[in-house]
């Protein structure tokens, strides 16, 4: 079995308790698609060369090896709607310029616009994604051409249901035999889908054991729409229909009381949080210092590339770190290391793995790991190497990429993709769209 070894790196597991060592000088070993090797011992490093006749040794001296990040909410193909419509307020974007523009894309027009919303992603050091679209059935094999790790979440409204639901089955059926896509039903929101289509979906979700996924106290509108019909907040409205449970994920959960945080923490939601986009659109700012005081898994995310208007999750870390310091009028909330647990070890939660399994570089984890490059003005000196990763850090600073066990990004360059020929079809699809 092929074997790589990450030599002479500084590493980062992202397994240390709080207040201990977090980083240590040493090698990181792959054998097939585990880490079998994380050690500061030069002993066990030559014994694993000495057992790999093929090793491939990776020289890493001036780098950090650490685990993929992990971005638990995203629409990657809206790539093709970066910039289309800015500045303006949420219902008016969505009805005025995304849905029309949606409603002209053919599925051809969403697998090239995830394809380059993967490579964004693949670029930026983001190993697994958890989206939310049209057309995954059809996105499957970009995702498994690709290399990367994925939960595709098969989106409807009340309108379009017929047509998307049975597109989760078919994606279950063509993701068969590639362990790195995992499909989701994924209802837009409670405001937008029926409480009949609602429970339809989580029915759905739960015969086939796959995750639910939908946006959650997103507004105040939806508060209010919510509130009015039901008598409810959006969070106990699911509650009370059985919706919230640990395999399911809510994004934005932004307007919450205190009973609200309290239920997420209870019922092991997995709430993932937006900062970015949630600031562009004035959403609001959600409380993640209540919900992981309480106990509730919190993850961090980009949401779309038109809504935020990128796929960097080095900007969305920094930017929840001094989101919630601003918001809290308190310094010392989410500090460095916690908020990079958010982008690793909390979400692999999201994409439904065992503890331990992904976003920790451990002996036994799934080998996906990114080669961060320290030797840039922006990551000098190194006085906490955390800071300068969650503070400092862009997603240009990402040399390798490696999922599953296979490098998919090395010195930068995404294997099998001809990045001038993607944009070109991407500028030619657009074109088309926008001119109907």
């Amino acid at each position: 079995m092929s074997a790589i070894l990450f030599d002479r790196a500084t590493v980062l597991p992202m397994t240390a308790a709080e207040g201990g060592v977090s980083t240590f000088e040493g090698a990181v070993g792959v054998e097939g698609n585990r880490v079998v090797l994380v050690s500061a011992d030069p002993v066990r490093r030559d014994e694993f060369v000495a057992a790999h006749d093929d090793v491939r040794i990776i020289d890493c001296r001036g780098k950090l090896v650490m685990p993929g990040l992990i971005n638990t909410h995203c629409h990657a193909a809206m790539t093709l709607q970066r910039s289309y419509a800015d500045d303006i307020t949420l219902m008016e974007w969505l009805n005025d310029y995304i849905w029309p523009f949606e409603a002209r894309q053919t599925r051809d027009d969403v697998a090239l616009g995830m394809t380059l919303g993967i490579v964004e992603m693949l670029l930026g050091g983001v190993t697994s994604f958890v989206d939310m679209y049209y057309h995954e059935d059809y996105c499957v094999d970009v995702v498994e051409r690709l290399g990367i790790r994925a939960m595709l979440g098969c989106n409807y409204f009340d309108t379009n249901i017929v047509e998307a639901l049975p597109q989760v089955e078919a994606a279950v059926r063509r993701a068969e035999g590639c362990d790195r896509i995992r499909i989701a039903v994924a209802p837009h929101a409670p405001y937008t889908v029926s409480r009949e289509n609602l429970i339809r979906g989580k029915e759905l979700a739960d015969s086939l054991g796959l995750h639910f996924m939908t946006h959650l106290a997103e507004t105040r509108d939806e508060c209010r729409i919510i509130g009015e019909k039901y008598g409810l907040s959006p969070v106990k409205y699911l509650d009370s229909i059985g919706l919230l449970d640990e395999r399911t994920i809510a994004a934005h959960c932004i307007w919450l009381d205190d009973d609200d945080v309290e239920l997420l923490a209870r019922r092991r939601v997995i709430v993932s949080h937006n900062p970015q986009s949630n600031m562009k659109i004035s959403s609001g700012i959600a409380p993640v210092r209540k919900l992981l005081e309480a106990g509730a898994v919190v993850t961090v995310a980009t949401d779309g590339p038109c809504s935020n208007n990128d796929l960097d999750m080095f900007e969305e870390m920094r930017s929840a770190a001094f989101l919630q310091k601003v918001s809290t009028g308190d310094a010392l909330t989410l500090p460095a290391y916690e908020t990079l647990k958010l982008a690793t070890v909390n979400g692999a939660r999201a994409m439904g793995c065992a503890e331990g399994e992904l976003g920790v570089l451990k002996e036994g984890a799934l080998a996906d790991i990114i080669v961060i490059d320290l030797q840039k003005p922006h990551l000098q000196p190194i006085h906490h190497i955390v800071s300068n990763l969650v503070y400092c850090a862009k997603s240009s600073d990402v040399d390798t990429v490696m999922v599953d066990g296979r490098i998919v990004v090395e010195h930068r360059e995404v294997k099998g993709v001809d990045l001038p020929e993607l944009y070109r079809r991407v500028a030619e699809a657009v074109k088309r769209i926008t001119a109907r």
